[in-house]
């Protein structure tokens, strides 16, 4: 069986969540240090460390069969790429910004300004389509001195927390696109890798569903079990079991750990004790 070729980011906060991810779905990675290749030694599998801006055109051209990216790169170099999960880490947005100081009412104010970034073609795609015209300074690194040194009156950047724009005294006033990790497949994939790839995609997705839920396991009374069933947003049917103390039941299910904070109130409101939330490794459906 032909090993499938994943690119992950070189470094970075993208890099260590897309290890963790492959590790969570059981896959071992034969990692030295300063590697740009590594291999599986479980699963036919090889990982290329690469530059974030240069994984578009290592897809394009069929060097790696897939990758883990930020979707704002693929939106700024690779559109034309597909992308065949969203993975659901490494969220940011891509957003203008202008200086604390500056007077900002709306976009227009951006017309025939100077705009410092590293995302060329989403800055100009998103100004043409809101009828507004500015000059772009392009820069491969920390956009948000250009301001500072008067370089540029705005800036786009990746936002995730926001504090580096308020370090350089920016404020966030646009935002362009939201964006998150995902897994994008190269358009000249072999049939024979592709096999390999859906069999990736079905770890990833048990370890994605498994983030996203909780096992909830819950004392209640046994006469009022149908009104707190009918509470559970759960998979379908709880497992019910008697407890030792005649009239109570122990209700066992799975669900989403945001809906579980919805219900809560209404959970002990109708007898619900002992509830107790724990996380799942892997959710297989």
């Amino acid at each position: 069986m032909q090993k499938i070729r994943i690119a992950v980011q070189k470094s970075g906060r993208l890099h260590d969540d897309s290890l963790k991810l492959l590790k969570d779905a059981g896959i071992s990675i034969d990692n030295g240090r300063e590697q740009l290749k590594a291999t599986s030694g479980n699963f036919p599998l090889e990982v290329f460390y690469l530059r974030n801006g240069d994984i578009p055109q290592y897809l394009r051209d069929g060097v790696v069969d897939a990758a883990i990216i930020g979707e704002n790169v693929l939106i700024e170099k690779g559109e034309d790429i597909i992308t065949a999960e969203k993975l659901g880490f490494s969220k940011c947005r891509v957003s203008l910004a202008v200086p604390k100081t500056a007077k900002y009412t709306g976009l227009k104010d951006l017309d025939g300004t100077r705009i410092a970034t590293s995302y060329p073609n989403t800055v100009n795609n998103y100004l043409a389509k809101n009828g507004i015209s500015a000059d772009l300074h392009i820069i491969n690194g920390s956009v948000e001195i250009a301001p500072n040194i008067g370089l540029a009156d705005a800036i786009c950047d990746i936002v995730s927390s926001g504090s580096t724009l308020f370090k350089n005294n920016l404020k966030e006033v646009e935002v362009m696109l939201q964006s998150e990790a995902v897994l994008a497949v190269s358009p000249k994939i072999s049939a024979e890798r592709k096999e390999v790839l859906t069999k990736l995609q079905f770890r990833i997705k048990s370890v994605l569903r498994a983030r996203k839920s909780k096992y909830i396991l819950m004392n209640v009374p046994s006469d009022r079990l149908d009104k707190v069933i009918e509470l559970l947003p759960g998979m379908r049917s709880p497992t019910v079991l008697p407890l030792a103390e005649k009239g109570w039941s122990s209700i066992h299910t799975v669900i989403s750990e945001e809906r579980f904070w919805e219900v809560i109130d209404e959970l002990k409101q109708n007898g619900a004790e002992g509830i107790l939330v724990a996380p799942i490794e892997k959710m297989v459906l």
